[in-house]
């Protein structure tokens, strides 16, 4: 089953992230998109990775890292959490509500589009 959390639940998240674990925001909108809006990583590492390259590009991403994937309103990233889960990665969740959530709840100085 996949872990739905919010933008608001990041920070809780984060900390039951185990040390030494460093946990992972993996973006999977298009470049474009970064361009409009984008996170800044505070007490995570943040990855940008088109959804559509993640299957190529699999072992850039470590399995055993948490990783908490992120979209513009969540339907892509959770696809790609899905996905995560089914080829071998333990510690995968879905940022509901995306970037545009993040602006509501977590920073309203990313720009919504």
């Amino acid at each position: 089953m996949l872990a739905q959390i919010t933008p608001a639940d990041l920070t809780q998240w984060l900390a039951s992230v185990p040390a030494p674990a460093t946990p992972v925001v993996l973006d999977v909108r298009e470049p474009w998109e970064w361009q409009t809006a984008s996170v800044q990583a505070d007490g995570f590492t943040l990855v940008t990775l088109p959804m559509n390259d993640i299957p190529a590009r699999l072992a850039e991403l470590d399995p055993h890292s948490p990783i908490a994937c992120l979209c513009h309103h969540g339907a892509r990233s959770q696809r790609v959490a899905l996905f995560l889960l089914q080829n071998g990665f333990d510690n995968v969740v879905n940022i509901a509500g995306g970037i545009d959530a993040w602006s509501q709840q977590r920073d309203p100085g990313v720009p919504r589009y």
